[in-house]
């Protein structure tokens, strides 16, 4: 008889353990116990999550179809297929930042190029506790080290993310990794052991003790114990992830491959089962075959072991020289360790001694889910009750906006991304600092595709439905101020303990906002990921869905960029016709947290409809040539939107000096409102006064309203009026140093609590 304690430290509850008795019809091997740890984990086996992302049409169909894969591919016209998956690696990451941030990168590369797929892309979402605290800092440093050192060393660009700020984070950052791969349709590979006989081959590096339970870790809160659980984090080698790349799509280039799963979340055990159980077969391996790196590792160790860099190859009969000798050639380790039963069996031994027997079907499909109580928290009422039109207005709207500019969360992330490598491979056509990469891709034809990470935490704090539709609908607006089509989603859905009625409760909600938004702007969530309990004894994060999307250009050489290009042309407003919002987009803005220290109000209201209508007309302007500039007009609002449209650093490489703008605002609203207010479904354009006539017939046809606001100047100076009086006049400089200097010096601070 296993004691309790034994499996409730793996996290299994009581009657899960009954249910695994059940099934085996005896008590499971300490082995067997562990694998259904791992596999039954929140991590692995989606308990908690999985009825819920069935609202989410492709992931539904593909699951009822048996056919989720790594990694999530849309098809991008004449052969060619985009792969792209979003993974988080939060819990490692607040325990060891930089390996843990590190093996997030190589775990998500791997669900690319295990497709066929050679990766050409990485984004990253990140969430931290404020800057003014030295472990803040040390989780903010040294996960931005440890991405750029993997990312960089492996020769993938990261070529856009975002970086956000907040106290609710303070503890247990948000670390998520985006990657994108290129590959041809008809040369995608599977997760699948098929052909009874077919031997098993493990490639890659040595497996050792890093990462056992790492599912397990992943699947719990974070307290003041998580620090002793460093041996949970992986440790990362960029240059075998390179060589195993070059390799495994070699290999898969001669057809002798017939299924292929990295051992990522849960190592072998994952691998093994779930390819097996997705061909219909069963599987026997020798653990004792499988190269270590460290000596006397048990079958529960080599079965639960996350070391990084490792592949499950299923191979044709009779080619397992040929494809092993590939592997070899580049360094790394080949070896058959097992091969493709009949039985349905997962089967593993130490020599001639089982450890581990029984169906796969009972650590995948057996897996069992929960329908959790939802309960809406009772700070909602209270902040729905909030009116921010009651607070007095600041006079000095010209500090106002340095002070917004200056919010780390607004202000430049250069210090982060000028540490990556964003233009190896050299197909990046738009540098980050932008509303989102653009990347050429080679050989297609002259296509190419924008890349975007998004989330709004606060927002989705305040109203998990609404914001969850806002982070779809930004990401996408970057993307069409690009001037690409949006095609598809992947998503990670960030949130604290589920089994608390009110986090389920915000999970529910923000998925269906999600899928609502996907379903109207048609950009299907093909692939994703789910990440609870993150939480500390402190309190929760914010309800943070992160966004990744994927939109394509026909022609690369069509893409617009953020800053404006030329003095003299026209600056308009892009809007909805008739559009406001009821709370003049001052409800959870950045503007009433860093002004008056509030979060509260309903987020902007958002008409998706109107919303589709308005990228569509961004985007037949962007084709027919008529815009200088297209930028999203979000955090900060209008203000701060124009700002960094005056700014010479969004999306380019040492930028040029920047440009100024005279900006006239009539308005109805409070002037705050007007300048900071955050009301939905907005891009800024600029334009010469020739196209305007053009882009008004465009607007016009899409019910949108174009707005003339203004025109950029020479002058290197930001002014706006409203209503008739100047309430903002500020030189570039001074725009430029409160935007770029802000992250630098708050680094450069000492102490703190």
């Amino acid at each position: 008889m296993i004691d309790p304690k034994v499996y409730r430290d793996m996290g299994l509850s009581d009657q899960e353990y009954q249910r695994i008795v059940e099934l085996l019809g005896r008590e499971p091997t300490y082995t067997e116990l562990g694998m259904f740890a791992v596999m039954w984990s929140e991590h692995c086996g989606y308990k908690y999550s999985r009825p819920i992302l069935r609202r989410f049409r492709e992931y539904r169909q593909a699951m009822e179809g048996g056919a989720l894969e790594n990694a999530g591919v849309v098809d991008i016209g004449d052969g060619w297929g985009i792969v792209m998956k979003v993974e988080s690696h939060n819990h490692p990451s607040a325990v060891e930042p930089f390996q843990g941030a590190a093996t997030g990168v190589g775990g998500i590369l791997r669900d690319i190029f295990t497709m066929g797929a050679r990766p050409i892309a990485l984004l990253d979402s990140l969430r931290f506790g404020p800057l003014d605290n030295a472990r803040n800092r040390y989780l903010f440093t040294h996960v931005v080290g440890g991405i750029s050192w993997y990312g960089n060393c492996v020769g993938v660009p990261t070529v856009a993310g975002e970086v956000y700020f907040h106290r609710c984070y303070s503890g247990n950052p948000l670390v998520n990794a985006m990657a994108v791969g290129l590959v041809r349709i008809d040369k995608i590979a599977r997760a699948r052991a098929e052909g009874v006989g077919n031997p098993v081959l493990y490639v890659g590096s040595s497996t050792g003790r890093d990462g056992i339970h790492g599912a397990t870790f992943a699947s719990e809160e974070l307290t003041e114990d998580s620090e002793a659980k460093r041996p949970n984090v992986q440790m990362g080698d960029p240059f075998a992830e390179k060589l195993l790349i070059e390799a495994t799509l070699e290999a898969l280039a001669t057809g002798d491959v017939v299924g292929i799963q990295d051992m990522g979340a849960a190592g072998l055990t994952c691998s093994t089962s779930e390819t097996a159980f997705k061909g219909g077969t069963g599987m026997e391996i020798d653990v004792l075959k499988v190269p270590r790196r460290e000596e006397g590792m048990t079958p529960y160790e080599v079965m639960l072991s996350e070391s990084q860099e490792r592949m499950l190859c299923i191979v044709k009969k009779g080619r397992e020289e040929a494809v092993a000798s590939i592997f070899r050639k580049w360094g790394l380790n080949a070896v058959v360790i097992g091969q493709v039963t009949d039985d349905g069996i997962l089967r593993v031994k130490e020599g001639e001694q089982i450890a581990a027997e029984f169906p796969a079907a009972f650590l995948t499909d057996a897996c069992p889910t929960y329908t959790l109580k939802a309960e809406e928290p009772a700070y909602i009422a209270r902040v729905r009750e909030f009116n921010p039109l009651h607070l007095p207005e600041p006079e000095d709207l010209n500090r106002v906006l340095l002070g917004l500019l200056a919010s780390p969360s607004i202000a430049s992330k250069r210090w982060v991304y000028e540490q990556y490598d964003h233009m190896v491979q050299t197909q990046t056509a738009y540098l980050p600092g932008g509303d989102a990469a653009v990347l050429r891709l080679r050989g297609t034809g002259g296509k190419g595709i924008a890349l975007k990470i998004d989330g709004n935490g606060r927002y989705c704090y305040l109203d998990p439905f609404v914001g969850g539709m806002h982070t779809v609908a930004e990401c996408a607006r970057n993307i069409s101020c690009t001037g690409a089509k949006p095609l598809a989603v992947t998503d990670c859905l960030n949130f604290a303990n589920p089994e608390r009625p009110e986090i389920f409760w915000q999970f529910e909600r923000a998925v269906d906002g999600i899928a609502t938004a996907c379903e109207v702007l048609e950009t299907p969530v093909i692939s994703g990921n789910v990440s609870f309990y993150n939480e500390t004894p402190d309190g929760a994060v914010f309800p943070t869905p992160t966004i990744g999307m994927v939109g394509l250009l026909e022609d690369a050489t069509l893409h617009c960029k953020a800053s404006f290009r030329r003095a003299g042309d026209r600056v308009v407003l892009l809007i909805p016709e008739g559009w406001r919002d009821p709370l003049q987009g001052l409800g959870g803005s950045e503007y009433l947290a860093v002004v008056h220290d509030i979060e509260a109000g309903a987020p902007p209201a958002l008409d998706i409809d109107a919303e589709k209508q308005l990228q569509a007309c961004v985007r037949e302007a962007i084709a027919q040539r008529l815009l200088h500039s297209a930028h999203d007009c979000s955090d900060g609002g209008l203000a701060v939107a124009l700002a960094e449209c005056c700014l010479p650093v969004l999306g380019q490489v040492n930028g040029g000096e920047g440009l100024g703008a005279d900006i006239a605002i009539t308005t109805e609203d409070r002037t705050d409102a007007a300048l900071f207010g955050e009301t939905a479904s907005r891009i800024i354009v600029s334009l010469p006064q020739a196209n305007l006539p053009r882009l008004r017939e465009i607007a016009q046809t899409h019910g949108i309203e174009a707005r003339e606001l203004g025109t950029v100047t020479a002058e290197h100076v930001l002014r706006i009026a409203v209503n008739g009086r100047e309430r903002i006049c500020i030189p570039i400089d001074d725009l430029l140093d409160a935007y770029e200097g802000a992250i630098p010096r708050l680094l450069q601070l000492e102490g703190g609590a």
